[in-house]
């Protein structure tokens, strides 16, 4: 099966916005099992170009309480994506397309890796502008060159990530 093509957009201004009111109704259906919802990604960098999904990470105290809230999340649209995690076994996964953009959940133990390498990464953009023109660049190339095939866009950003995660002190 073939996915969406790749497309990278200008920031919109709605993307707060929209995770605002995602990050409320996911709430809502988990009753406070959750320590914290974070809006990641490119699209939680003020004026990043990127991808029209909306990535939301929910931190959670221990990965078994991550399993307690699936059929939470299930009933508020979301599609729970356990195939995933035999490449991420930290993670659990969910997506859901909505009218306006769509929407990736990535529930993960707070403070964990997977956790601060992501906020890392976001932070770091949010105060490096310079970085993130030029990752936002990167990223128009190569929706432009792969365009058809996810991974290799994927893969190609993996080095310019690496190079700023590089940067975090553990």
């Amino acid at each position: 099966m073939r996915g969406k093509p790749v497309t990278v957009e200008e920031y919109s201004a709605d993307w707060p916005r929209l995770f605002n009111e995602e990050a409320e109704r996911i709430s809502a259906s988990l009753n406070e099992l959750q320590k914290t919802i974070e809006h990641i990604g490119s699209t939680a960098v003020p004026g990043l170009r990127a991808k029209p999904v909306i990535d939301i990470m929910i931190g959670v105290s221990l990965l078994e309480q991550a399993d307690t809230c699936v059929p939470f999340i299930e009933r508020t649209g979301y599609l729970y994506r356990p195939e995933h995690e035999h490449s991420m076994p930290e993670r659990r996964y969910f997506e859901r397309s909505g009218s306006e953009i769509d929407y990736h959940v990535h529930m993960v133990v707070f403070g964990s890796k997977f956790w601060r390498d992501h906020i890392f990464f976001r932070d770091y953009l949010r105060e490096n502008p310079e970085a993130a023109q030029q990752y936002a660049d990167l990223k128009k190339e190569l929706a432009e060159k792969f365009r058809d095939n996810r991974g290799a866009y994927t893969s190609g950003k993996a080095e310019f990530i690496q190079g700023i995660m590089k940067r975090q002190k553990d």
